[in-house]
């Protein structure tokens, strides 16, 4: 029996990501069937679900310098606007899965979560994990929230899974995007990892920079290097880093097969 698994849309593979404010509601809606599918087909399936902000919170955020802190009043409509970005976002995310059959319910960051120095300080997870128990689906996002140091900043959905594993720790981790997993040879693209261990790091630095658009939030970088942190915090952990593109690679995953990248060393 597969346990509690998070998933994350990026945000990719859900927008347009050089093109402001482009959903792809085509994908959007298959990921959706896909998810709805899997728990039809895996009625003890427990899930939280997260999604990137792609082209919608990433634009703004990058202009103001969000995720730095929020200080000017120039700042504080930035962190305004990033919100409302993301929120728009959510809103199409969380049709599309009602849509589906699914039982969504957002949980915005922004509303529950307080950081000091971009980590957490407080966050009341009882809604969340209430949910859960109720059957339906949670979905959370990256979003601004407030810091009582930086005054605002932004939690990636990676930010929000890390943190909420220790309250609500997860027996698998998915990632899905559009690259295939990590690269060992970004840009060039012709080496797939089957697996990234902490060890390999050091060696992969320079591939893991690279990026094709507006990432405020650091990118694959970021996301191997949450997710290996992780996986050594939680025994058992698998995390995998996968491709959302092809249809019905989200569902495989959910029902447990093992695609992309492997991070940390397994379950």
């Amino acid at each position: 029996m597969i346990g509690l698994q998070y998933l994350k849309l990026g945000g990719s593979l859900i927008t347009e990501k050089d093109k402001p404010h482009t959903a792809r509601l085509q994908v959007i809606r298959r990921l959706a069937g896909e998810i709805a599918q899997a728990r039809r087909d895996l009625p003890s399936l427990r899930l939280v679900l997260g999604h990137g902000s792609g082209s919608f919170g990433h634009v703004p955020a990058q202009k103001y310098g969000t995720r730095s802190g929020v200080r000017t009043p120039e700042e504080w409509q930035g962190f305004v606007q990033v919100w409302r970005e993301a929120s728009a976002l959510n809103r199409l995310v969380v049709e599309a899965l009602a849509e589906a059959g699914l039982p969504a319910l957002s949980f915005p960051p922004s509303a529950s979560l307080v950081a000091v120095a971009g980590q957490v300080s407080s966050w009341d997870s009882a809604p969340l994990k209430a949910a859960l128990q109720a059957g339906l689906l949670p979905v959370l996002y990256g979003d601004v929230v407030f810091d009582s140091l930086l005054g605002g900043t932004i939690f990636s959905t990676e930010d929000l899974f890390s943190a909420l594993a220790d309250r609500l720790p997860p027996a698998r981790l998915l990632l899905a995007g559009l690259e295939p997993g990590v690269w060992g040879d970004y840009p060039a693209c012709t080496r797939l990892l089957n697996q990234v261990r902490p060890q390999d790091m050091e060696n992969l630095s320079q591939s893991l920079q690279g990026s094709g658009a507006v990432d405020v939030t650091g990118g694959m970088a970021s996301k191997v290097a949450l997710s290996l942190e992780l996986a050594a915090r939680v025994p058992g952990l698998e995390v995998r880093i996968f491709s959302g593109r092809q249809a019905g690679a989200v569902y495989k995953a959910l029902l447990g097969e093992p695609l992309g990248t492997l991070i940390g060393v397994g379950a």
